[in-house]
């Protein structure tokens, strides 16, 4: 196939890339390579994918409408892996504009694009905050998500229910993905795991949130790929027992599916800290302090749904993704220092 990945110098993107050209798929990624964080660690993704058979690259934004739809005039993509959004919680608190023109603006350049140039399949993210101030768990794609407690967060339901308005009109087949607190090599600095291992490593306190009784249920960056891969080689589908009077948010009359993708094994954020502990051989200084606007205090995935329709299970435990990670982080970091 021919893929076009948004965000391909992210965290997420990369990875996807790499393994949809291990099989041989030819990939168009597009990024705008913006500062949210360190745009070398987004040059170096980039440089892993740069030269393989069958990749190529452009460097432009998807909130630019008229050349996102050149770049599909272009690429003559079949189906298409959408990564590319405003990450953070937080800084969505800061700077909620960044979140209006990507997440939503951005996207729906992306659904044009896709219906002005069909695709048989738009898989993309969503995110596990769309939960919110749910407290049921685990979260279960049969569940009302109506309560998003920051503006990320309503801007990735934004996202599921702009997919779905273009899966009815148009019949695009779309997937949403609700990744939960992704990790692992080639990582986001701005993530908890992150940045609690440079902060260890250079001696620096960590600050513990909730008194690290925050629960989260990590997922290892391999378990996310399988997912993202399996659900694109399967497009959506109209839901045959969709009930109207009754009616799943999931699914739909439309080839529109959403799905979670976790390790469904939520773990504390105090024993997170003792892991990475253990993986790096070092004690982290721990400074405690409230919960901070926009996070919530526990996720869980039910991924039943997934794993009815791909037959796939994440696996990987804390533990051993955790020492992956700081492999990684002390070869890159310790090439960079050299």
């Amino acid at each position: 196939m021919r893929v076009l990945v948004t965000g391909v110098a992210g965290f997420i993107g990369m990875h996807v890339a790499e393994r949809l050209l291990g099989r041989g798929d030819q990939v168009f990624g597009i990024d705008n390579l913006n500062d949210y964080y360190d745009v070398s660690l987004k040059e170096d993704r980039l440089r892993r994918l740069a030269g393989r058979p069958g990749f190529e690259f452009d460097c432009i934004d998807i909130a630019d409408a008229q050349t996102l739809s050149q770049v599909f005039r272009r690429a003559g993509v079949d189906r298409v892996v959408h990564l590319a959004a405003q990450a953070g919680v937080r800084y969505s608190i800061e700077n909620p504009g960044a979140y209006g023109e990507s997440n939503l603006s951005g996207f729906l350049n992306l659904l044009e694009a896709c219906r002005h140039h069909p695709v048989e399949h738009l898989v993309y993210a969503s995110s596990s905050s769309v939960y919110g101030g749910n407290e049921k768990l685990p979260c279960s794609e049969a569940d009302a998500v109506d309560h998003p407690v920051s503006l990320y967060a309503a801007t990735k339901k934004a996202n599921e229910l702009m997919a779905h308005t273009y899966s009815h009109l148009y019949r695009i087949p779309t997937t949403g993905l609700r990744f939960f607190t992704v990790y692992g090599p080639w990582g986001r600095p701005d993530m908890a795991y992150f940045s609690f291992t440079q902060a260890i490593v250079d001696g620096r306190p960590i600050a513990v949130f909730n008194d690290g009784r925050m629960l989260r249920d990590f997922t290892y960056i391999d378990d996310i790929v399988d997912g993202v891969v399996a659900v694109l080689d399967k497009p959506a589908t109209p839901d045959p027992a969709f009930d109207g009077q009754h009616p799943h948010p999931g699914r739909a009359r439309a080839p529109y599916r959403v799905f979670n993708i976790g390790n469904q094994d939520p773990v504390a954020l105090g024993d997170f800290i003792a892991t990475l502990e253990g993986a790096l051989g070092q004690v982290a200084v721990k400074e405690y302090k409230p919960m901070q606007p926009g996070d919530v205090v526990a996720t869980h995935a039910d991924v039943s749904a997934l794993a009815a329709w791909t037959g796939l299970h994440p696996h990987t435990a804390l533990r051993d993704g955790l020492a992956r990670f700081v492999a990684w982080y002390r070869g890159y970091y310790g090439k960079h220092l050299q």
